[in-house]
């Protein structure tokens, strides 16, 4: 059975760092690509970052270059988003995804990890 597990979320003040992570299990995830998406209330859920399990490549959401920064961990199997320079306007419950396809497109994702909440207060 997959499994993405998130962990990491919590509540920083305007300007703070904090490093989510994402335990993956359940499959090899050789030749997968594994995003972070966010759901802010309201907002439809929408793509921060990928990148290819093997490492060999990385993409960023535009508001987020220079300030997150993807990585995985082939040892641990894990997937961790690094943010720094918080603003109030990342807070959204932050998902961890896996699929085949290089896109940004939440529905080309099969799985999906259960969210954790990063909360930015100003």
């Amino acid at each position: 059975q997959v499994q993405l597990v998130e962990s990491g979320g919590g509540l920083v003040q305007a300007g703070g760092s904090l490093r989510l992570s994402c335990a993956a299990s359940g499959r090899s995830f050789s030749g997968y690509v594994m995003g972070w998406f966010r759901q802010a209330p309201g907002k439809e859920r929408e793509f921060v970052a990928r990148i290819t399990w093997s490492g060999g490549s990385i993409y960023y959401q535009d508001s987020v270059k220079g300030r997150f920064t993807i990585s995985r961990d082939s040892v641990k199997n894990t997937v961790n988003l690094q943010m720094r320079s918080l603003k109030p306007e990342d807070t959204a419950v932050y998902y961890c995804a896996a699929g085949l396809t290089w896109t940004s497109v939440p529905q080309r994702y099969s799985y999906w990890g259960q969210g954790t909440q990063v909360t930015v207060s100003s």
